[in-house]
This record gives structure tokens, sequence and C-alpha cells, in this order.
């Protein structure tokens, strides 16, 4: 099956089977399962800079718009029935809350006809006053979707898992220098989604919390590019440099 028979920019998009599901890797970061028309984000991090503005670390105000805008540009091009969003959507429980009138109006229209739900996560467990439903996990099938992976490499297989919270990002070295990237990775058994969020870093896929969760051997990283994602090995990939992290 190829991105071009699923009716999607083939350019822009990168097909990862896991536990015999087909899934649409967009290059927005975005992960969308075709046979349940449902789009998955994980890590949107809405509100990060006025959290920080409350602690006196002032950040450009503009994440959640620039995040949202993203969102509304991906949902306008799967159409999805359903979105769900795989955690951390909000830096703080009471993120919500502080969010500009036109951002939750944006999010309100977003939501609009299709069924959303909100997955907990680390930093928003509990996130009162908003649309859709509201859920620790959800389980599809063979497919189970969390925010923060499970411990330890996944032996059951029958069994897949989709989460997010590492914030997945891998080096590799081109022509033009080295490159670093926001990325899927997957063995296919596991795929953890990169952030969403305009605010949000990446840790390193070399990093030892990647190594508890998978056999680096049967690793791969999908780079989110410009205008492609591309795949390459872990062992492709470089460890980080110093000075450089998440």
């Amino acid at each position: 099956m190829t991105a071009h028979a699923l009716g999607y920019q083939p350019l822009r998009e990168k097909l990862i089977v896991l536990r015999g599901q087909t899934f649409v890797a967009d290059v927005s970061g975005a992960l969308y399962w075709p046979d349940e028309r449902m789009l998955v984000v994980a890590d949107l991090h809405l509100e990060k800079g006025s959290a920080y503005a409350a602690r006196r670390v002032f950040l450009p105000p503009y994440d959640t718009t620039a995040t949202l805008a993203a969102l509304g540009a991906v949902v306008a091009r799967f159409r999805p029935k359903r979105v769900v969003a795989l955690g951390d959507s909000f830096h703080d429980c009471l993120g919500a809350g502080r969010m500009p009138a036109h951002d939750a109006l944006a999010l309100r229209a977003l939501q609009a006809g299709r069924d959303w739900l909100w997955i907990a996560g680390n930093h928003d467990p509990i996130v009162a006053g908003l649309e859709g439903d509201h859920a620790e996990d959800l389980t599809l099938g063979p497919i189970h979707l969390r925010h923060e992976p499970r411990a330890g490499v996944l032996e059951d297989a029958s069994r897949g898992e989709i989460a997010g919270h590492l914030h997945p990002a891998a080096r590799v070295a081109s022509r033009s220098g080295v490159l670093r990237r926001r990325c899927f990775v997957s063995d296919g058994k596991r795929l953890i989604l990169p952030a969403f969020g305009a605010f949000t870093g990446g840790l390193n896929i070399h990093d030892i919390a990647f190594a508890a969760l998978f056999k680096p051997q049967e690793v791969q990283a999908h780079m989110l590019g410009r205008d492609a994602v591309f795949t390459v090995a872990r062992r492709q990939c470089l460890a980080e440099a110093a000075g450089l992290g998440r």
C-alpha cells in the first residue's frame, strides 16, 4: 500500500506498520490511522509560554496560537473522524484557563463535528473546562495508546503501543553538515511520536530512556524534514553533541 493509494501527498508522510496496522506518519509530527479515521498528536504543551511567564521566564507568547494553527492544517488535510491527544496537551493543569479567547475559539473549531479524546499526561493529569472526552489511555484492537510508554521492551506479539512523552529527536550527518530533527521512533511493536508543540524540544534517541524501551538493532527513526519524512536506522544516527539536549 502506498501513500498515494491512500489519497495523501506521498512526500509529506511515511507509512509505518505496527502490529499489522498501517499508520501514516506526517511531516508535521502527527500520526494518522486510516482504518480508524483517527489523528493522533502528542505533547502539544499548550500555554507553555504563559506557564514560564508565571515564573518570570519570558518566552514569546505565541506558542498556543502556533501549535493550534499547525494542528488545524493537519486536521484540514486528513479530515479525521476522531482526534486523540496523547497527554501533555497543556503544560500544566491550569493551562486551559489561561488560554486567550481567540485560541479557545480556535480549539473549539477544531473539535466541532468530530470526536476528541484527551489522554492524561504527566504535566496535565486533569484538565478541567475542556470539551471532549478524557481518559487515562485507549485500546483499539491490537494497539494501546497512552502518554508515557510502558517500561521495558515489548515482547507480546499480539499487542502494540503508541505513546509520546519522550519528545524523540535524531541527528544525522549530511553533505551540508549535521541535521537534528524531531522524529517518530519505532521497532514495529512500539511507536513513539515526536512532540507536536511549538515550544517543545527533543531527546536524542541514543538517550538511555530509549535504550530501556527498544532493542537497538530493531529501531528506526522517521525524521521530520522540511517537506518529507525520511527513515534512518538507529546505527546511522549520531549521539548528542556536548551541550545539546532536550
